[in-house]
C-alpha cells in the first residue's frame, strides 16, 4: 500500500488570505495520488436535502464548503494541472 502525502497547496496560504486564527481556515491541497483534499466547513446537514436530483453522496462523503476567496486564489494553480 502506498503512502498518501500532501504534494502541494493550491492557492494562497490562510495567512496570505488574511486569516487571524492561526491558519485555521479553508484550504485546498493536491495529494500524491492526484486527488485533492479540502479543509472546509461541514455543511452536509444543511445542504444534503438541497442537492439537485442528479446529484447524490455516499454515506462516507460530506458536503464541505470553502470561501469564494479560497477557490478564486487557487484558480491559477488549478488551471495549470
Amino acid at each position: 500500500m502506498t503512502t498518501l502525502d500532501i504534494s502541494r497547496r493550491l492557492g494562497a496560504t490562510p495567512q496570505e488570505r488574511g486569516s487571524m486564527g492561526n491558519g485555521s481556515c479553508p484550504d485546498l491541497f493536491e495529494l500524491s495520488d492526484g486527488r485533492f483534499a479540502v479543509i472546509g466547513t461541514d455543511m452536509t446537514a444543511d445542504l444534503d436535502g438541497k442537492l439537485p436530483d442528479d446529484a447524490s453522496r455516499a454515506d462516507y462523503e460530506k458536503i464541505v464548503v470553502i470561501t469564494r476567496d479560497t477557490l478564486l486564489r487557487a484558480k491559477s494553480d488549478i488551471a495549470r494541472l
